[in-house]
């Protein structure tokens, strides 16, 4: 089915991995810590996996979250095998976390410009740490394209209702950009809303989704098909 742009209104789209590369630094990080633990555990990145499941009610999403869960899965598998300066260099990696370029992926800047051209409102939806968030929007420049910016703890169909009922549009009016069919995509649809995917080339252990197939949902491939879709 065609996105109805009769009836739009909001294009909200996400941040990590869908406005700028947030993922693979991240995996920078991981891979250090499945350096040090690898001798001692079978599957390093299942022991990270563990952690961060057990964490996310408690901290949910974010730098300093994975910080956490990365500094915990350490001591808890490699426990006295590691050294003060192994587990210093690894908390040192996970905190230049915070300070990422944020820089824009491609096609991703032009394409906001030319939408400003479009009779849409243009909002940024994304979960995580406010501060950390906030930051990561200055630093890619692209906060001059948005009329409204909602960071949040999760992304379901509770918070997508909430947010269209701020926005004062129905789900029919609204369209959501993301990368993640998990947290972008499903709740979106779910409530009724559009939703246009771009996969990014890594995700995230806790954002892994079985494929979806939906009328409202098309999936593109680079960033700038989102023009040709309105």
């Amino acid at each position: 089915m065609k996105i109805d742009v009769r009836n739009l209104r909001v294009i909200a789209f996400d941040a990590d991995d869908t406005l700028w590369d947030c993922q693979s630094h991240f995996e920078e990080v991981e891979k250090h810590l499945y350096d040090l633990i690898a001798p001692y555990c079978d599957d390093p990145a299942h022991e990270l996996f563990v952690t961060e499941s057990g964490n996310m009610a408690d901290l949910g999403y974010g730098c300093k979250a994975f910080t956490i869960s990365i500094i915990e899965t350490a001591l808890r598998v490699g426990g006295a095998h590691l050294s003060h300066t192994q587990l210093a260099e690894l908390l040192a990696h996970s905190k230049q976390l915070l300070h990422l370029p944020a820089t824009p992926l491609p096609e991703v800047e032009e394409t906001l410009q030319r939408l400003q051209a479009y009779p849409y409102r243009l909002v940024v939806f994304t979960k995580g740490e406010l501060q950390d968030q906030e930051n990561k929007l200055y630093r890619s420049y692209l906060d001059k394209y948005f009329s409204h910016v909602e960071i949040t703890s999760n992304k379901t169909e509770t918070e997508f209702s909430q947010l269209c009922e701020r926005l004062e549009v129905q789900p029919s009016q609204f369209l959501m950009v993301g990368n993640s069919l998990k947290s972008d995509i499903a709740p979106a649809l779910n409530i009724g809303a559009w939703a246009i995917h771009i996969p990014f080339h890594v995700t995230w252990q806790l954002e892994h989704s079985e494929d979806i197939v939906h009328p409202r949902l098309t999936k593109i491939t680079h960033f700038n098909e989102i023009l040709k879709l309105l």
